[in-house]
Order: C-alpha cells, then structure tokens, then sequence
C-alpha cells in the first residue's frame, strides 16, 4: 500500500436484507444502496445522516462483520470480503453502549482479555492496557469494576479496546451517543488526538457539531444513498443556500415574527428572548441584503446585529429536508 492510496476505499457498495430473515424471505430492504467514498491516510472521515440511514451498516461492513451484498471495499489496502483477517489484524471497532465490555470485571481485566484474544502475551497486555488506560483518562479507575462506570467512562473503555493492537484505522459508531456535554466535549478532544497521532479515523454521527468539529471530510447518507460529500465547510457553502441574521432588540415589539415573514426575501424567522433583550433570527437567500431587515425593526431598536452562513445543521436539513 503506498504513502498516497486512500486507507479506505468504497466502490458501489450495497447491503440488503430479506424481511422476514432467511427461512421466510419477503421482500428485500435495501440498507445501504450504492456507496463510494475514498478516505485518505491520518485523516477523519464521518458519515453523517438521521438514524436508519446506513451508517452504522456501512461501518459493519468495512469492519468485515457483515458481507457487502455487492460492490467492494477496501481497508488498508486489504479486501473485506477476500481478506478480512488482514483488515482485522489493522483496525479497531468501538460500537459503544454497554454490550462487549464485561461488567464484573474490571477496566484493567477487560483490556486483558481482549488482548489476549488478539494474541498479545501476557507481558504486552499488561503494558497495552496501562498505557491505553492513561490515555482515555482511565488511569485512576482502571481497578473498578465496569458496571461502576458512567456511560462516559464506558465509551472510553470501548475506545482502548479498540486501540489494544495499535490499528491504522478506527471505526467508531456513534461515539458520543448518550454523553452529557462535558463527556461529548471530552471524547472529541481524545479522537482530535488520536488524529494527531496519525490514526485514520471512521466515524458516524448524528451530530452536526461533532462533525463539523472533528471531521476533514464527511458524506451525507440518507435512505442508503450518499446525498452529498465534502469537507463540512464544502458542504456548508454548496447546500447552505441562507445568510442568517441574528439581532438583538434593546426592547420588546410584538407581532415581529409576523410581520418579518411577510418580507418578501425572508425564508424563515425565530423570535426568542435572551436576558432582557428579545432576540431575533433571520434567513435570507445568500445573496440578499440584511438591510431591508434592519430597516423594518428600526435601526433605532437593534442593539446587537450579526450575519453568518448557514451551519452545517442548516445545510443537513435542507439536504434531508425532513425532520428525523
């Protein structure tokens, strides 16, 4: 495999199932229908969509736990379906939640377990798991028993099994999952880490800003179809198609919502309170004015005014274009 070939390359990949399961086949659900992709070596890739979309199937099968119905991928340069012991032997999956960990055992025993399942002697398990135990901020409870962690510390445990055997590539489904913000916030600044350390990284997620925080490049999946990839700012200028103006009123006026969305450039308006002032939110095509908006409120009235583009949630919604 050379320095410059993708670590993971998806050609026309497609996934189904038969309703009903193999002794009673029905009609077939396509899970995922024809997805390509290519991400490049040290970098974060995440697939983003609304749940059922296929994210997490894709990811079971470029981690070889499910056989691609047709099309090919390759991870590392190895097939997944002629030499899924090679991917393995080069990648780490962490589905998270509380199955694949062993609640009465110890973080430190469960390490060692599953060290020793990829065949790493009892010297170099014990090694790997301190180390591994350290860096996901384990260090001090390593000794507990797992059903004593909270969900945070659980999806950091998840983490160092996946990294036991030092892969070139981590999947990691939905790692954030169930977090409050503080676990969330910290989780992403460990897989920014792991980025800097050179690994190749696979995520999915649901959460705009996870992915616009940490991914380089990401596609859009809905109903198992890739709607859209680029780099989050990419896809924030091509499908943001709105300038969103946030004012901030000294006082109150009423009947503001309605009378803006009579504007005739206006798209979407939300009227709110923040503190004592009332605050408003405006969308308006990109290549509109936020003039005729001010001149409605009364320049006299604004306190505070700021434009932006669309967020990367805003560009997903118009991409959907329903809510999940």
């Amino acid at each position: 495999m050379t320095t410059d070939a993708p670590m993971i390359e998806c050609r026309n990949l497609r996934r189904t199932f038969q309703r009903g399961g193999p002794l009673r086949r029905g009609s077939e659900i396509v899970a995922v229908s024809d997805i390509s992709f290519d991400v490049r070596p040290g970098t974060i890739f995440g697939l983003l969509g609304p749940n059922g979309a296929g994210k997490t199937t894709t990811v079971r099968m470029l981690s070889t736990l499910l056989l691609p119905t047709a099309g090919s991928a390759r991870v590392a340069g190895f097939d997944v379906a002629s030499h899924p012991r090679e991917v393995r032997r080069r990648t780490g999956l962490a589905l998270g939640g509380d199955r694949g960990l062993f609640g009465r055992l110890t973080g430190e025993q469960n390490l060692q377990y599953f060290a020793a399942i990829n065949h790493l002697s009892p010297r170099e398990a014990n090694r790997r798991s301190a180390e591994l135990l350290e860096l996901v901020g384990l260090g001090e409870r390593g000794r507990s028993k797992v059903f004593e962690y909270s969900r945070g510390m659980k999806q950091r445990l998840h983490l160092a099994r996946a990294l036991l055997t030092e892969p070139d590539v981590l999947f990691l489904d939905e790692p954030t999952s169930g977090l409050d913000p503080l676990g969330a916030f910290e989780f992403r600044h460990l897989v920014g880490e792991l980025k800097e350390r050179g690994r190749t990284i696979l995520l999915t997620t649901h959460f705009m800003l996870e992915a616009d925080e940490l991914c380089d490049e990401l596609i859009v999946i809905d109903r198992g179809e890739v709607v859209a990839q680029g780099s989050p700012a990419a896809i924030k200028r091509q499908f943001g198609s709105a300038t969103v103006v946030e004012i901030s009123l000294r006082e109150p006026r009423e009947g503001l919502q309605a009378s803006l969305g009579e504007l005739p450039q206006v798209q979407h308006v939300e009227v709110g309170v923040d503190g004592m002032l009332q605050t408003v939110r405006v969308h308006i095509p990109s290549d509109q004015d936020a003039g005729p908006i001010v001149a409605h409120i009364g320049a006299e009235h604004v306190d505070h005014m700021t434009t932006r583009t669309s967020s990367l949630e805003e560009a997903y919604l118009t991409l959907i274009g329903r809510d999940e």
